[in-house]
């Protein structure tokens, strides 16, 4: 009998080392846990972070005055024009790309004399040529050119860099 009680005792010492082994696995990921909070914590609140991040401010806030992320702009309502032939009615809806965040304002205020030039340019268009890839983007390309030249007859503060379509519907 004693020989029985010394085997169940050498077989909970053979469990004994697998409980060891996820107390020291859980005392580990505790350890890295808490290391990786103090880390994060003097990394954020030192006040060797906080001139870093004052440094950095400054060297983006001189950046975008350098380059400003460009803008979109829709050029609402769609430009609605009759053509001659069949299709007979062509809508189009445009957005503009500029860089310069005082041409926003300047477009908003100048919207008819645009529409104007664009519905010109859009009433001599080709109907069948439309049907082509390669005339819708020369189509593009006239309406950036187009904006272009009004802009800088109106000493706009900047140009338009593209002009993207954002409905093409021929009737």
């Amino acid at each position: 009998m004693a020989d029985e009680n010394g085997a169940e005792e050498l077989d909970l010492g053979e469990e004994k080392p697998g409980k060891s082994k996820l107390i020291i696995i859980i005392a580990l990921v505790a350890v890295l846990l808490i290391g990786g909070g103090l880390a994060a914590y003097f990394l954020l609140f030192s006040a060797d972070g906080e001139q870093a991040e004052g440094e950095a401010g400054e060297v983006a806030t001189e950046e975008t005055s350098a380059a400003e992320p460009p803008q979109y702009l829709d050029l609402d309502p769609p430009f609605v024009v009759t053509l001659t032939g069949k299709p007979s009615l062509l809508q189009v809806g445009v957005s503009v790309r500029f860089s310069n965040s005082e041409l926003a304002e300047f477009l908003t205020h100048n919207d008819p004399m645009i529409r104007h030039n664009l519905l010109n340019l859009l009433s001599a268009v080709d109907v069948k040529a439309l049907k082509v890839r390669s005339e819708k983007e020369a189509l593009r390309k006239k309406m950036l050119d187009e904006l272009n030249r009004v802009l800088s007859e109106l000493n706009a503060p900047g140009q338009i860099d593209d002009v993207f379509f954002t409905s093409f519907v021929t009737q």
